[in-house]
């Protein structure tokens, strides 16, 4: 009896502990990696726009990489504003270490291998509107890392969070430019003061229900 209420407990524990998955608050559209890509590194920096339907927390971001055969990036710069790479800063610093993963997706035609870049970590509180994502002192074993051009094609539209895609986009070395490969995730989420509650009576009822057929 008592083992088997044990059991039950430390499932429910665990069922509870889980965090959800993140959530897609903004999608700009894949990476392309065939037409072209902004440097990141090297004192050059992107902007782009995204848009949020509702008040959310932001808790990371995905995009397109260009990169040197084999290359891998060990860290980047990363801003939320108001204005072009300006104005009211949101939140801003550096994802490195367990923050930022590379992931290798392919070679294209001019040799470079495009990956995709992950991002989790942040904390960022938004209310609905439109931002400025910009992405700028990247590190990776050695040569340039861009930020790949896809021009907003396929972006989720208002449907697929993609709302006010295609987004605007800038590069410090030349001005306007088509916009980028990149996703805006929420963070995941640890289980409320509720949902505990609700575990725990769920564990107790049973209990009671165990209780009732050995006795």
């Amino acid at each position: 009896m008592k083992t088997r209420i044990a059991s039950l407990t430390i499932l429910c524990l665990a069922l509870a502990v889980i965090p959800t998955s993140a959530q897609v608050l903004y999608d700009n559209g894949p990476i392309n990696g065939t037409t072209d890509a902004w440097r990141i590194n090297f004192g050059f920096i992107v902007s782009d726009t995204f848009a949020l339907s509702a008040n959310s927390t932001v808790g990371g971001f995905d995009f397109g990489a260009w990169e040197l055969p084999g290359d891998s990036v060990t860290s980047v710069g990363w801003s939320v504003t108001s204005g072009e790479d300006s104005g009211t800063v949101y939140g801003s610093g550096t994802a490195s270490g367990g923050q930022i993963t590379d992931k290798f997706l392919s070679t294209n035609q001019l040799g470079y291998d495009i990956d995709l870049i992950t991002v989790t970590g942040l904390n960022v509180s938004l209310s609905g509107g439109a931002y400025w994502l910009n992405l700028d002192n990247a590190q990776v074993s050695e040569g340039d890392i861009f930020w790949d051009e896809n021009s907003g094609v396929g972006c989720g539209g208002d449907n697929g969070k993609g709302a006010g895609c295609p987004s605007m986009a800038s590069a410090s070395e030349v001005g306007t430019i088509p916009s980028e490969a990149f996703t805006i995730t929420g963070g995941g989420s640890t289980p409320e003061p509720s949902s505990v509650m609700l575990f725990g009576s769920g564990i107790l009822g049973i209990a009671g229900v165990l209780r009732r057929k050995v006795f």
